[in-house]
């Protein structure tokens, strides 16, 4: 007679039921109080901010799986043979009603080890873009420029393009576009878009991190593009506002005038 598969099942009794209750519960203390410290200790991190808030995702992983594993084990005594076939007949019954669900832990395990970007990044998602603040079990959050908080599913993360703008690093390129009148003079344009870059209290210039002054011509504007980094991702919209500020100040005293047409607006 053929071998028949099975798990000896331990008594379930109030003991085992306040044990698992006491490991779920400490699992989720566990997380909650790792996550707050870790975040608390990236704030005063300074440039290795991104790299401490990195630990966040791993901890979750690490401290769910433990959890599951000793859930597991408070209900049946399996070899290792039996917990890997058991794992795999409840990965089957449950997926067809669950997959979505799975789908999004699968999402969430990939991006904490293969890490198309982590914590503290700034990343596009379709029409979506913010600092990722969370990456959870089941979705991704990113606080948007309007300080909207969104919830992106892992699955749908993996299956999207993600473009991230730091890649891990504190540093970020910011691109500045200013628009001008055809009749200025471009390179004084160009000039004075330079020195408000350069001398930016939150630009951050070195070998690796250069900027570029850019001009191209349109039929009916000149398109002036800065691209530089900022110090620091957190302050890419007061330098977009410091620098574009301080260059049209400049602009309206050396007499450069914005243009009679910008993209897809007709001015009077």
């Amino acid at each position: 007679m053929a071998d028949t598969f099975s798990l000896p099942f331990k008594t379930i009794d109030p003991v085992t039921v306040l044990y698992v209750v006491y490991v779920v519960v400490a699992a989720y203390l566990i997380i909650r109080i790792a996550a707050y410290l870790l975040a608390r200790l990236s704030e005063r991190s300074g440039q290795y901010r991104i790299g401490v808030v990195t630990l966040i995702p791993l901890t979750k992983v690490v401290v769910y799986a433990v959890a599951f594993y000793l859930v597991v084990t408070a209900f049946v005594e399996p070899s290792l043979s039996e917990l890997v076939a058991f794992a795999g007949f409840f990965g089957v019954g449950v997926g067809f009603g669950l997959k979505d669900f799975f789908a999004d832990i699968m999402g969430a395990l990939v991006i904490t080890f293969e890490r198309p970007f982590q914590i503290g990044d700034k990343i596009a998602v379709g029409d979506k873009y913010g600092e990722v603040v969370d990456i959870g079990i089941r979705s991704t959050r990113i606080i948007t420029p309007d300080d909207s908080q969104v919830s992106l599913p892992n699955s749908l993360i993996l299956s999207s393009a993600v473009s991230s703008a730091n890649a891990g690093s504190l540093a970020m390129m910011v691109v500045i576009d200013l628009f001008v009148d055809t009749e200025s003079d471009p390179e004084g344009a160009r000039a004075i878009l330079r020195d408000a870059l350069v001398t930016s209290k939150y630009v951050y210039i070195s070998e690796e991190h250069p900027y570029t002054i850019l001009i191209e011509d349109f039929p009916w504007y000149l398109r002036v593009r800065a691209k530089g980094y900022v110090t620091d991702l957190r302050f890419e919209f007061e330098f977009m506002s410091d620098v574009t500020g301080r260059a049209w100040a400049e602009y309206a005293r050396q007499g450069i005038k914005p243009p009679r047409v910008v993209p897809g607006i007709a001015l009077s």
